[in-house]
């Protein structure tokens, strides 16, 4: 299977077990229901994965896992967020072996390299690989911005392909394709922001609500880019209180938490991160369940064609 940067593609939030061991049976019931929904790929150990406190191993491991669960039917694309250049650099190694097919990769974690430091640094990693890459830009919570002139440097690499947009500036889209033309696709990397980055040229959504609500999800995208946007938009309108739990600092905790109320998940985190309590459980609680108990009547969105 070659790799298509395009359609719905869920950053997954990794299970744990009470003993904080990977829960493979949850993982799958989860990723099930993402296969069933639509989605055109899926991305391990994201932020929304909990990359900062997975080993290398656990996440080679959730690697093979997904391939031999998705059987060909979507590609499956491993997050690098290293510190080191030569980590990174063998991790994409790795990746390729447990049968990824694709990288998403952050900038150097750790350090805030310069523009210089941080080109070099996606450079090592795709002269290091045949796997196609997508750069993940958010400057907003890694405080590195790549910009045009970094992607224009970055562009000779055939590997380097597409671009997580996350800087949360919707216009970023149309500056990039009015330099770039389809030199690179790009992805909306915000769920607040899809739709409208969506109509503006973005061909794909690396979502995070949709570990909750995948048909959801895939219906805006496919609903949008088949031109049905009165349809799309009373969705989203639909959807954006639960969106919104993705642009928090704990997008782990309440998005785990909406998984566990929509049965395909656990509020089960790895420390120090920690379940809600208190009112802050309650508050978020009242969205999902609010969201929940109004879910809309979605189409027939699968058999669009666009």
């Amino acid at each position: 299977m070659s790799m298509e940067w395009k359609g719905v593609m869920p950053a997954l939030t990794t299970k744990f077990k009470a003993n904080d061991s990977l829960d493979f049976d949850l993982f799958s019931k989860n990723l099930q229901a993402q296969l069933d929904a639509g989605v055109d790929g899926i991305i391990l150990g994201g932020s929304l994965g909990e990359a900062s406190v997975l080993t290398a191993e656990e996440k080679f491991d959730l690697v093979k896992f997904a391939v031999g669960k998705v059987g060909g039917k979507v590609p499956v694309v491993m997050n690098i967020a290293e510190g080191s250049t030569r980590d990174a650099v063998r991790l994409a190694a790795e990746a390729k072996k447990c049968g990824a097919k694709g990288l998403m990769l952050l900038p150097p974690m750790r350090y805030k390299a310069d523009d210089r430091e941080t080109v070099e640094y996606f450079k090592a990693v795709a002269d290091s690989t045949t796997l196609p890459i997508m750069i993940y830009n958010n400057p907003v919570d890694y405080k590195i911005d790549v910009t045009l002139d970094m992607f224009a440097e970055l562009s000779t690499y055939a590997n380097i392909q597409a671009i997580k947009e996350s800087t949360r500036d919707v216009t970023n889209v149309t500056r990039l394709i009015n330099r770039f033309g389809d030199r690179f696709k790009i992805l909306c990397g915000v769920d607040t922001l899809a739709m409208e980055e969506l109509v503006m040229g973005a061909v794909g959504w690396v979502a995070g609500l949709v570990c909750a609500f995948p048909r959801e999800t895939v219906a805006v995208y496919r609903l949008t880019k088949a031109g049905k946007i009165n349809e799309a938009r009373n969705i989203f309108r639909w959807f954006l209180p639960l969106l919104e739990l993705d642009i928090h600092p704990k997008l782990v905790q309440y998005i785990k938490l909406a998984e566990a109320e929509a049965g395909l998940g656990s509020e089960m985190v790895r420390p120090p991160r920690l379940p809600l309590i208190g009112e802050e459980r309650e508050r978020i609680l009242k969205i999902i369940r609010t969201g929940i108990a109004s879910r809309p009547t979605l189409p027939d969105y699968l058999s669009l064609k666009f």
